[in-house]
């Protein structure tokens, strides 16, 4: 698995979520299992089965969640490189459609959040915006055409 750069809240979040999974989940499960387990013939118990199931997958995602912790990195975000759009700049930008200007802050995919402004740099526009200057303009593909943004400024 390849390395993926968090910010420390971002990182923390993370943790927490698998501290979570496997204290809380876990119980859940266990608890789940043993009731279904209460209920009869485990070779005819649907409920057993779903159970099982849910333990595999939640043992999965808590896998698949020490992997991406064990390859993070923190980035230090007085070392950004502004000259250009990278992981973790925040990039102000101009529809050049109909001239609206948004600021966009470029994360890891599992630090993605709309909401907040914080676009995957995995998504169209995320990508579209890597190394692109102060005064480029990016061109990007999106499902219903192109878009066009000119970049007004880079910061960390």
């Amino acid at each position: 698995m390849s390395v993926s750069y968090f910010t420390k809240e971002g990182l923390d979040k993370l943790k927490a979520e698998l501290t979570e999974k496997k204290t809380k989940g876990r119980a859940e499960m266990a608890r789940a299992i043993q009731e279904a387990r209460e209920k009869g013939d485990l070779s005819e118990n649907a409920e057993y089965d779903a159970a099982k199931e849910a333990q595999g997958l939640l043992e999965m995602e808590i896998a698949k969640l020490e992997t991406l912790i064990a390859n993070a990195r923190i980035l230090d975000e007085s070392k950004i490189d502004t000259s250009k759009v990278t992981v973790h700049t925040k990039v102000k930008v101009r529809n050049l459609l109909n001239s609206t200007e948004m600021i966009y802050h470029l994360v890891s995919e599992k630090e993605a959040d709309l909401k907040k402004g914080k676009i995957s740099i995995g998504s169209p526009i995320g990508k579209g915006f890597l190394g692109c200057k102060v005064g480029d303009v990016a061109e990007i593909a999106v499902p219903s055409g192109k878009m066009r943004f000119e970049i007004l400024d880079i910061t960390a």
